[in-house]
This record gives structure tokens, C-alpha cells and sequence, in this order.
């Protein structure tokens, strides 16, 4: 597995023997400085902070796969996938945000971003050693690299190509299906598993393993993580068997000009507002969604009207979402009939399909007021 890292903040966040020189730096407060937490001009009554503690140590990612993935073939898919991950966080490191000067199958400018991300994962699944097939958002034809070998892997190489300009958040969202089932006429719900990295201060990536979620923290020095023996690995993980709560007090809307045609998707965003719900949208799929395993609650929606169509890819998009989000405890909807986006049929690589998902009572009340499931 890679080694070199060029991180810097994470050395702070993943110290993991003894606290780092500049947390035990005292805090000074101006005199006119409020301190409370609350009030007038303090922090919000309904932010939404981590509860998650720090350990006196932590396992790394073969220990973890020993235990929670006994299949060799699907371990093997998981770190190449991984690897993929650490080459690609190199990449943002580094690579300057500007148009690659040609454009994807659907017309949109490349940046130069898109183009390294991508690269990385066709060149991780040409060199796999199980993977059959590999097909990419940027050009979604199923192409065979190693006939003899067992996965279909579908990617978006850089989900966030509208905001990875003003250096926010963005990821990689991966999901794996069998040779059984390929890719098209499978549903989401055949993928063996799903991976959605996402690329921030730090670099994590949830993973759906035999009995739930994980999430995996890339290395911190260029020798990686240090762990409580005094050896070091690339990947710890950081948060085990993660779980999404059925209710939630966060939103994250999508396609809000959809309100404008679906009466009851402007009664479900007035609804959160009056009920004062947290709004936290960046307009990424991969943040946006993702704080629902951080915050262990929150809801996404895109829904779908005819002026304004959804334009999430199923198989590229919701389908890996879909599975990390429901093995969390979570809830998912196709938008239309209510049932779950892991049950819809792939039929197009490059099939869209509006989205609702996160805390189940949430995702119910979407159904029933934009949907209008009974």
C-alpha cells in the first residue's frame, strides 16, 4: 500500500499516543470576547458536533478486513480500492484546479482534477487483480480489462467538480458488483460492496464490510498512522460499525427549483424550516451525504420534476451511496415510487434517477408528501 503522504493537519487529528503540542496550547480570550456556547451571538442552539471520543489506539485496515471480510478476493478489491483513494488525495495535494481543454460524454468542461482522478482509477483497475470490468461517470461504457477476473467496478472519480474550485470537499464514490450479476439488468443491491471517499482537512472512506459500515483514515506522516505499538500503517480505522439514526434535525435539499412544480417537495422544505432544522449543503453529493455517518443523522433530497429533472447517476451515484446509507440503519428512496434505490434495475450505465436518503422517519416523510406514497 502507499506510504507518502502530504497531509498536514491530519498529524494534529490522528496523534494518536500522546496529544499534540498544539492542542495543549493554552486558549486566551479577550476580555470582550463571549466564551458561552449559546446565545445571542454564541454558537447556534442546533449545531451539531461529534460525539465521537478518542482512543488509546486504533486497528489498521488488514486487522480489520481479518475480521469483518473473510473473502480474499473482496479484501483485495477493498485495499486496491483504497490505494486508488491515497493516489488521488496525492493528486488534489498537488494538481492546480483548471480546465483540462476537452470535455466529458455529456458535454461538461474537464477540469484537470477530474482528469487525474480518473486516470488514477482506470490505471488501479487495469493493474487489479480481480477486477473484470471498470466503467467511469466521465464516460460510462462498461469496458473490459481482465476478462478471467471476478468485479464490475463503477466510479465518479471527483464528485464536486462545481465546488472543488473554492477548495471545499469533495470524493470519490466507488461501487462493486460480481461477475454473477455484471452491471447492467443488477440492481444496487447485488454490489458485493461500496466505498465513498471523501477528501477534506483528512482524507476517510466509508466501507460496507460483512456487519456494517467502517470508516478508514488515510496516513498522517509519510511513514502513515501510528498505532499504539509504535508501528505505523497507511489506513486506520477511525470509526467502526457506524449507525444512522432514524430521526434527524439536519437537511441537506437538492434541486430546490423542483419546488416550484412539486407542491408538496415546498411543504416538506417549509416543514424543516418551520420545525427549525440545521441546513448543511455545500452542493456535493459526497459531504452532503456523507455527514449522516459523521452526525449519525441527516437527510438528502433530490427529487425529480419535469422542469426540472434529476440528474443523479444510479449506478455511478446512488447505488453506492444506497448501500453504505441502508447498512447504517438508514433508509433510501428512488424518488418516485417510494421503494428503495437499491431495487431499481439498471438498465443504462448511465441512468438517472432522483434520490432521497438518510434517517428513516425523514425519508418517510419525504415518500409521503413528494412522492405521495400512501
Amino acid at each position: 500500500m502507499k506510504l507518502l503522504c502530504l497531509l498536514t493537519l491530519p498529524t494534529v487529528a490522528l496523534s494518536f499516543n500522546s496529544p499534540s503540542a498544539f492542542l495543549r496550547r493554552p486558549v486566551h480570550h479577550s476580555p470582550s470576547t463571549p466564551t458561552t456556547l449559546h446565545g445571542e451571538y454564541g454558537a447556534s442552539g442546533t449545531s451539531f458536533y461529534t460525539t465521537t471520543e478518542k482512543q488509546d489506539s486504533y486497528d489498521d485496515l488488514d486487522t480489520i478486513l481479518d475480521a469483518k471480510c473473510p473473502d480474499p478476493m473482496l479484501r483485495t478489491v477493498i485495499c486496491e480500492m483504497l490505494d486508488a483513494c491515497a493516489d488521488i488525495t496525492e493528486a488534489l495535494r498537488t494538481a492546480l484546479v483548471t480546465v483540462e481543454g476537452s470535455s466529458n460524454t455529456f458535454g461538461d468542461a474537464q477540469l484537470s482534477v477530474d482528469v487525474i482522478a480518473d486516470n488514477i482509477m482506470w490505471d488501479a483497475c487495469k493493474d487489479s487483480k480481480v477486477i473484470k470490468d471498470g466503467a467511469s461517470e466521465e464516460d460510462p461504457i462498461v469496458r473490459t480489462l481482465n476478462p478471467d477476473q471476478e468485479y464490475t467496478v463503477c466510479w465518479d472519480p471527483l464528485d464536486g467538480s462545481s465546488i472543488v474550485d473554492n477548495n471545499w470537499a469533495v470524493g470519490t464514490m466507488i461501487g462493486i458488483w460480481p461477475k454473477s450479476t455484471g452491471l447492467i439488468g443488477a440492481t444496487g443491491r447485488d454490489q458485493v460492496t461500496s466505498l465513498v471517499a471523501l477528501y477534506g482537512p483528512r482524507t476517510t472512506v466509508l466501507v460496507v464490510l460483512d456487519d456494517g459500515v467502517y470508516e478508514f483514515t488515510y496516513g498522517c506522516t509519510p511513514e502513515g498512522c501510528q498505532l499504539s505499538d509504535g508501528t505505523f500503517a497507511p489506513w486506520i480505522c477511525s470509526r467502526k460499525d457506524i449507525k444512522i439514526s432514524e430521526d434527524c434535525k439536519i437537511f441537506a435539499p437538492a434541486n430546490m427549483r423542483a419546488a416550484q412544480d412539486l407542491p408538496g417537495y415546498k411543504e416538506l422544505l417549509d416543514h424543516y424550516m418551520k420545525e427549525k432544522y440545521t441546513l448543511r449543503y455545500s452542493g456535493g453529493l459526497v459531504p452532503d451525504v456523507y455527514q449522516q455517518f459523521t452526525k449519525n443523522q441527516g437527510v438528502f433530497s433530490n427529487p425529480t420534476s419535469d422542469a426540472s429533472p434529476a440528474k443523479l447517476r444510479l449506478a455511478f451515484e446512488a447505488a453506492p451511496f444506497g448501500l453504505l446509507v441502508e447498512k447504517a440503519g438508514g433508509k433510501t428512496s428512488d424518488g418516485t415510487s417510494g421503494g428503495s434505490v437499491l431495487d431499481v434495475e439498471i438498465k443504462a450505465v448511465d441512468q438517472r434517477t432522483p434520490l432521497c436518503i438518510g434517517s428513516a422517519n425523514e425519508v418517510e416523510r419525504f415518500n409521503d408528501m413528494v412522492c405521495m406514497v400512501k
